[in-house]
This record gives structure tokens, C-alpha cells and sequence, in this order.
């Protein structure tokens, strides 16, 4: 086994998976990634024995352009030891400790939205 990585022997992203995706947004990013989260080491690598791989049999009702997938950026330092997994990690702890209060925010906006009246049920409301 390297590093900390659990999954031994990984290998690159297997971009024919169901679970990949790829998308790409108009400032140039692009996110590379698995659905189902079992690839640590993503967007770089997948776990050679991976529980979750089904490949993809086709893709009803999806229109692809001419650039269906872009090409696999290059590997960071750090990927065999595991660091590169544990910066991952520590990020997703942080965005997992802030969950709730942020899903508390929004229903907070959306609860003083739906309280406000709008300018268009002003106009037809009931009169009394």
C-alpha cells in the first residue's frame, strides 16, 4: 500500500465509468470528478479494484459538443504519499462542518422571501 491511500495500485481516471463526470464551465474550469466519491485521489486517479466502476453504456437524451472530456491535468506533487488526499480531506471536513449553518442560512432567506409579499400578489389579492 503507498502513502495512506487505502485503495492500492490506482490507476488513471477512467473517464468511460457512469460515475465520471466532467463539466466544464464558460471561464475555462472544468471539474473532473466521481459521483459516488470513491475515487480519493480524483481528479488524477481511480482505485484499480473499484467497488463502483460500471462502464458506461450510453447517453440517452445527452447532447455532447465537440470537446466531450478534457485532458487529465497533470499530477500533483504529493499524490503517492497521500498529502494530496489529505488536503482533499481536510477541505471536505471543512465544508462538511459548515453544512448545516449555511442550508440554515438559506432556508432563512428563502422562509423571509416567501413571508415578503410580492409586487404581483399585491395587485390580485383578495379584497376584504
Amino acid at each position: 500500500m503507498r502513502g495512506s491511500n487505502p485503495y492500492p495500485d490506482p490507476m488513471p481516471m477512467r473517464t468511460e465509468c457512469k460515475n465520471f463526470e466532467s463539466r466544464s464551465y464558460p471561464n475555462g474550469d472544468t471539474v473532473r470528478k466521481c459521483n459516488i466519491d470513491l475515487a480519493p485521489d480524483a481528479p488524477w486517479r481511480c482505485p484499480q479494484d473499484c467497488s463502483g466502476y460500471e462502464r458506461r453504456l450510453a447517453d440517452a437524451a445527452w447532447t455532447h459538443g465537440t470537446l466531450v472530456v478534457s485532458p487529465t491535468p497533470p499530477e500533483p506533487a504529493g499524490l503517492e504519499d497521500g498529502s494530496a488526499a489529505a488536503v482533499l480531506d481536510a477541505a471536505e471536513e471543512i465544508l462538511n462542518a459548515i453544512g448545516e449553518d449555511v442550508m440554515a442560512e438559506v432556508d432563512a432567506e428563502r422562509a423571509a422571501k416567501q413571508a415578503r409579499p410580492s409586487m404581483f400578489s399585491r395587485f390580485f389579492r383578495k379584497k376584504r
